[in-house]
Parts: C-alpha cells; sequence; structure tokens
C-alpha cells in the first residue's frame, strides 16, 4: 500500500441514509435527478432470526442535498444483495441485484434479480434473469451492469471458490449470453466493467486466495480477448470511474493501519494505481461508487463508524448499524499534475 498523501482539498461527506443496516450501496443520474441504491435489512446477513431478507432501497434527489426514498424492493425468499444501477439501452432506469437463497444458514442458489423504472418512482418487482445455455444454473452473482451503446456487459462470479469469471451482455436487462470466460485464479469474485476514454473497456477485480492481490484487465471491443495482470493491494467492493482527460479514480475497502477503511486510488489504463485518499469510514464499511457532477466527484458509500457505538442500542444493533454516506470530491484533485 502507498503512502497515502494529505488532503488538501475541499471535501464534503454527508450520512443521507441510516435505518438499520443500510449498505453495498451504487449511484447514478437518470432524467435530471439523481438515484443512490443500497440493501436495507437487520445485518450484514442474517436478521435475529437466522432469516437472510435483505431488501433493495432507491433514494432520489434533484441536488443531491435532499433525499427520499421511492421505493423499498423485496422479494420472498430471496436476499436482495448489493443493487447497481444502471440506465438501459432504451433509457429505463434498472436494477440489478444479487438473489442470495438459504436453507438453515446455508446458501443454496444465487440467482440475480432485475427490476425497472420508465420514470424513476415506479419500480417492477424483482424477476430473475435468463442465461442463454446456462452451464451453472442458481450460481450466478451478476455485480453491475455497464452499458455500451445497445449492450449492457456483466461479470459473473460462479462456483464459490472458483477460479473464474464469465463476461456476459444483454440488450435488454433481463436476458444474458456468456461472451468470454476468463481463468486467473485466487476466487476471482466482485468485479467492475467501465468503458475507458479510448473505447476500450476496463475491469477491476476482487480475488479472496492466494495473494488476495486484485487485478486489472483491458481488452478492445467485443471484449473477448483480456489483458490482465496483478494489482498492488487487495480491494473488496470495488469500482472505478475513467474521468474526461484519461485518468482512473478506483475505490474499495481495504485493511491497512490495522483496519478496515473505503480507500480510493488514482490511476491510468495501463494498470498504474496509487492510494489517493481514505474516506470517513470505520467498522463494517466501503463498497463505494462513482459519479461524476460538474467538477466534483460524488462518491457514494456505506460506513458504521458513526453508528455502531451509539449507546442506546442493544448489543445486536450495535454489529448491525450502517449509513449511506455521500462525499463530494473536487475533481482537480485526481486531475492536477
Amino acid at each position: 500500500m502507498n503512502k497515502i498523501p494529505s488532503t488538501d482539498c475541499r471535501l464534503r461527506v454527508d450520512r443521507i441514509w441510516d435505518h438499520r443496516y443500510s449498505a453495498f450501496p451504487s449511484i447514478v443520474r437518470f432524467r435530471d435527478a439523481y438515484y443512490v441504491s443500497f440493501r436495507e435489512a437487520e445485518s450484514h446477513i442474517f436478521d435475529r432470526n437466522g432469516i437472510a431478507a435483505g431488501q433493495t432501497r432507491i433514494l432520489r434527489s434533484e441536488d443531491g442535498m435532499v433525499w427520499e426514498s421511492v421505493a423499498l424492493l423485496s422479494k420472498e425468499g430471496y436476499d436482495l444483495r448489493d443493487p447497481k444501477l444502471s440506465v438501459t439501452a432504451d433509457g429505463r432506469l434498472m436494477v440489478i441485484q444479487g438473489g442470495s437463497v438459504y436453507v438453515d444458514r446455508k446458501l443454496t442458489d444465487r440467482i440475480p434479480q432485475v427490476s425497472f423504472s420508465a420514470d424513476g418512482l415506479h419500480f417492477s418487482d424483482p424477476e430473475p434473469v435468463v442465461v442463454k445455455d446456462d452451464p451453472e444454473p442458481g450460481m450466478h452473482w451478476f455485480w453491475r451492469v455497464t452499458w455500451v451503446g445497445d449492450t449492457g456487459y456483466t461479470v459473473s462470479y460462479g462456483e464459490v471458490g472458483g477460479s473464474c469469471l464469465t463476461l456476459f451482455k444483454t440488450q435488454d436487462g433481463l436476458h444474458f449470453e456468456a461472451v468470454t470466460r476468463l481463468e486467473l485464479g485466487g476466487f476471482p469474485n466482485e468485479s467492475t466493467l467501465r468503458l475507458l476514454p479510448d473505447g476500450r473497456m476496463g475491469m477491476l477485480i476482487r480475488r479472496e486466495r492466494e495473494d488476495k492481490m486484485a487485478w486489472w484487465g483491458v481488452s478492445e471491443a467485443p471484449f473477448t480477448d483480456w489483458k490482465l495482470q496483478p494489482l498492488n493491494f487487495q480491494i473488496g467492493g470495488p469500482d472505478f470511474i475513467a474521468l474526461e482527460d484519461g485518468t482512473l479514480v478506483a475505490g474499495g475497502r481495504a485493511y491497512v493501519f490495522g483496519e478496515h477503511k473505503t480507500y480510493l486510488w488514482k490511476g491510468n489504463a495501463d494498470g498504474q494505481f496509487s492510494a489517493a485518499m481514505i474516506l470517513p469510514s470505520g467498522g463494517d464499511n466501503s463498497y463505494p461508487g462513482f459519479l461524476a457532477v460538474g467538477d466534483e466527484l460524488w462518491v457514494v458509500y456505506y460506513s458504521s463508524h458513526e453508528l455502531e457505538n451509539e449507546v442506546e442500542l442493544s448489543s445486536f444493533e450495535k454489529k448491525a448499524r450502517a449509513g449511506i454516506y455521500l462525499a463530494r470530491v473536487p475533481l482537480s484533485f485526481f486531475t492536477k499534475k
């Protein structure tokens, strides 16, 4: 881990939601408003009765300051997790969610669920994705969808503890087919795809075994041939954004200096990244999402550092409180030479 430089910029951080356990957010702009999605539940997985029943909360704001809830999605028998927002090729707001099924606290199925909205106010009920010629039915986790023209792309990690990732594509957000498989070992899982300014695609990958180091990949269309390389840091809940000048800003959870924090890294398409900033965070935290707004970079993430020690909470609640935060960082902090 590189030494973190001092953050001599104007950094504003607001807690925009803190009901129960709120975590794993994403952010997008849709129809002149901002939307944030996240999982809301009693805890990271199970409630007091051993049931995993996460719901997807969606907030809306016209100015990024005042937020209102416009949806709370749920599905009987499913733990909806890591909801990620995108705008489809035909102009709908889409949320893709991990759909985990537990029996006696054991994970038995992972079936991604999708919901859509034409107006940003009314959302369809979650429904399972349809995978063409599916070699691993019930074992997918589509991390997030990135749209390139009329096609959406996502990465799935299948078998728990496996060594492969599979790139999928979709035209409607519901039906998916495989593009290519990537073999890199170390249990690759949560992976984010983003279009780079030169038209190539970048991929940031979390790994949880062997040396656990993150990996970076780049590919030209049709994204079947990837150049992959290891990075010099570990990451959880990875996301990144490509700024107009080609600068990449990545973020995620890192364990450094004895505790988990939400980190931001500055980098480029060649896979050269250096630590740039630690956001106010602690305890159970991270999983950022990015949006460039004017001359600012908005970073939505979750953290428990202000909530887990509230004295009026029960012991269970102290371990199961996390809020959603929105940080605003001047883009010049990352782009200045």
